[in-house]
């Protein structure tokens, strides 16, 4: 993902069927993070920029540095903190480390959720877990980010086969 620093944003879009508008999630000052290959290079009052759309953010924050407490994930989006894979099974097979090089976690600790997918009425959905629980999404469905040394994945509501409640 891509970090930049919003210099302008619009209120929004209208949906597409109900005219219902779908309000910007941020706004001007707000550092966020996007897709590297999201948004259109061009220049704006003569300083080079990147255009995104509000449904190309991940998750946004105020300050200069992402922090756990200062990310906010964007509308359907979840961040998932992800454990070092075990290099031994539970059976005591110890898995070698070039097997696992190219494995892509795709479970975790929710640790922040966001405010839910925006339905056609302009209200949110019910987000399918809450901070703690323990998920398991799609492979490869998650957007790498390291917050303050950490591993999280930047996943996407309808990407979480299930949820287990934290205790």
């Amino acid at each position: 993902p891509t970090e930049g620093e919003v210099v302008a944003a619009g209120p929004g879009k209208l949906h597409p069927h109900t005219g219902v508008r779908i309000t910007n999630p941020v706004t001007t000052g707000d550092s966020v993070l996007f897709g590297k290959f999201d948004g259109h290079d061009m220049n704006y009052n003569e300083e080079p920029v990147t255009m995104i759309r509000d449904d190309d953010v991940l998750l946004y924050y105020k300050g200069v540095r992402m922090t756990l407490a200062n990310v906010i994930p964007c509308r359907d989006y979840v961040l998932v903190a992800i454990e070092k894979q075990k290099t031994e099974t539970s059976s005591g097979i110890v898995v070698a480390e070039t097997v696992m090089k190219d494995y892509n976690p795709c479970e975790g600790k929710v640790a922040k959720v966001g405010e839910g997918r925006m339905t056609s009425t302009g209200e949110f959905s019910t987000p399918p877990c809450k901070e703690g629980d323990f998920v398991k999404f799609r492979d490869y469905a998650g957007n790498e980010v390291k917050i303050e040394g950490k591993e999280y994945s930047l996943v996407r509501m309808v990407d979480i086969l299930t949820s287990i409640p934290a205790p």
